[in-house]
């Protein structure tokens, strides 16, 4: 049976998330939004289209005006505003108006490139998602953040769009490569980071089921995840103030991202951006040592990164100054006062992030120790 969620935005009803295993109920929540009358457009990548692709656009048939379905290739970098511009055409030439609808099939990439150009195209059309990766239904489908990243920098061009429905099938699971299904886990334990204590110790007690992806558990893990973003969204739902704790870990993260080339995943990144942050909280004296030894081992049954190697320290404190969470010149940084609870800090300066980095980077030096 389906779990079911409800998003508000200024107190009022926005939208469901629905949480399944299947495919099953997706037409009758269509048929509620009433689609009717509308042209559907699915926006995903290639390897998710191959998967699910023409699956997802037979269950559209019969149910809306017209469906059709825009492929771009996978990857980070085509999260850009050139297959942006390349959909805006597509959707021209479909002739796409503002009462039709796109829906995001895939992972965060195409969720929030998907919901950029909804909320553009034609001032603003309506979206819906259908989030295919742990990180993208744990998180980034969830809260209205939309965007493209530009020369390299994470997500610097962007929109609030809220979607008429979030769809998750957990069964698109078993598809993912391992080391995408743990990236997505960092978004997870990020969240129980940040506001829920039980449910850290619920995620170390359950460690084994989640690795060997049960369904039923997964279940669970990411309606309590997803609870936790919509409990934070719901308050600030355009980031003015405590929705930026949803960014622990992103600050160093998105530097170490663009400085590797992509060539880490993100919640490897959040991971490693949460450890150096978790170092910062106790240098600070905010966390003891051993709550920040313990945060940062708990990332390793999971198969997540604690040390990085080939980087420049100075590079990656040089790139946190582009962070587009900066505000009049000083970066708000999400720091941890225990687990379970985190703070916004803009009093965190250049040494203490460099002591962070220099924490979780693995040099040649320590390579020959």
């Amino acid at each position: 049976m389906a779990q079911r969620l409800n998003v508000l935005y200024n107190k009022k009803p926005c939208y469901d998330i629905v949480i399944t295993q299947d495919f099953d109920g997706l037409a009758d929540e269509l048929t509620a939004l009433g689609v009717a009358e509308k042209r559907l457009c699915i926006v995903t990548d290639s390897k998710v289209d191959e998967l699910y692709g023409q699956e997802v656009l037979s269950l559209l048939d019969g149910h809306c005006r017209k469906a059709v379905k825009y492929v771009f290739p996978e990857g980070e970098e085509n999260k850009n505003l050139d297959t942006v511009r390349k959909l805006y055409t597509f959707l021209i030439n479909e002739g796409f108006d503002r009462k039709d609808m796109l829906i995001a099939l895939g992972g965060g990439v195409v969720g929030d490139l998907t919901g950029f150009a909804a909320a553009t195209y034609l001032r603003g059309i309506d979206f819906l998602q259908i989030p295919t990766t742990l990180l993208s239904q744990a998180d980034s489908s969830i809260g209205g953040k939309t965007g493209v990243d530009f020369d390299g920098y994470k997500n610097m061009v962007g929109a609030f769009k809220m979607p008429k429905l979030v769809y998750m099938n957990l069964s698109t699971l078993n598809t993912l490569e391992e080391r995408q299904f743990y990236s997505g886990f960092a978004e997870v334990m990020k969240s129980a980071l940040i506001k829920d204590a039980p449910f850290y110790e619920w995620l170390i007690e359950n460690m084994y089921e989640i690795c060997d992806k049960d369904l039923n558990i997964l279940e669970e893990m990411v309606l309590r995840s997803c609870d936790i973003k919509r409990r934070v969204v719901e308050k600030d739902p355009t980031e003015q103030g405590e929705r930026a704790l949803l960014n622990l870990g992103h600050t160093i993260g998105h530097a170490i991202e663009k400085a590797k080339h992509f060539e880490l995943y993100h919640g490897e990144c959040v991971a490693l951006g949460t450890v150096a942050a978790a170092y910062i909280s106790w240098k600070k004296e905010l966390l003891s040592m051993d709550e920040y030894y313990e945060i940062r081992d708990m990332f390793v049954p999971f198969n997540l990164p604690i040390t990085v190697e080939d980087i420049d320290p100075q590079e990656i404190l040089k790139l946190t100054k582009s962070d587009k969470k900066m505000s009049a010149g000083k970066i708000r940084f999400i720091l941890l006062k225990k687990i379970g609870k985190a703070v916004i800090d803009s009093t965190v300066t250049d040494e203490e992030i460099l002591a962070a980095i220099n924490e979780i980077y693995f040099s040649d030096e320590d390579a020959r120790a």
